[in-house]
């Protein structure tokens, strides 16, 4: 790859994979487009690590409609099974282990099912994101319990679409170039998150929920 900035070229010289090296510069890229999500357009997701990690799992499948296909599964059958679940009357921890072994047996039948209408890309994924996807399911589980299945919904489908935006992002061809020509514009992120921390103003969701009330007032 030409361009390659020379602190980048040494960390390569002594065995840092490219790859590796450009996720990590991506990360703070990310995670401040998360952040920018959450404080200027009011979509809130699982936090800010949960879509990061979603978002590198979307980069460790062959295609993104896999790993959307992996993610929508993953969150259904967690709603399925603690509604079967639900009724056995279990603790929490073992209530969640149960739900995770029925979702390993799903993402299984579900690669089987891509292998066997030859979708190669689809059976051929690694179990890294599909762990990635699978343990969300937790956090997924515990926002039920607390706050609704409605919410958790919400949540969930806030969260696949900051990290579909996160993978368009860090899958960039500009922007990767540009991170390795001069990875030190990762630096820029830190000021513009100092900025999100001192937001003070309506997030762009809220002039939407109170169109009615800003009509009132012209």
């Amino acid at each position: 790859m030409e361009n390659i900035n020379s602190f980048i070229s040494y960390l390569v010289q002594q065995g840092v994979p490219l790859d590796t090296v450009i996720l990590l510069l991506m990360l703070p890229i990310i995670v401040t487009l998360i952040a920018f999500f959450r404080q200027v357009i009011g979509i809130k997701a699982f936090s800010i690590y949960t879509p990061a990690i979603v978002t590198f799992a979307f980069l460790a499948i062959p295609s993104l409609r896999y790993g959307v296909a992996i993610f929508v599964s993953v969150i259904l059958v967690g709603m399925l099974a603690r509604f079967i679940l639900k009724s056995l009357r279990i603790l929490y921890l073992p209530r969640v282990a149960l739900t995770l072994s029925i979702i390993a047996f799903v993402i299984l039948i579900l690669l089987t099912f891509g292998g066997s209408m030859q979708r190669t890309g689809l059976a051929s994924v690694s179990i890294f994101p599909i762990l990635i996807m699978i343990s969300i399911v937790e956090k997924f589980v515990a926002t039920q319990i607390e706050k609704g299945n409605k919410i958790a919904l919400i949540l969930a489908v806030e969260t696949l679409v900051i990290s579909i935006a996160g993978y368009y992002l860090a899958s960039w061809s500009v922007l990767i170039k540009g991170v390795i020509a001069y990875p030190w514009l990762v630096l820029l992120t830190i000021p513009v998150n100092i900025a999100l921390g001192k937001w003070g103003g309506l997030r762009l969701s809220e002039y939407f929920r109170f169109k009615e009330v800003f009509k009132n007032f012209k």
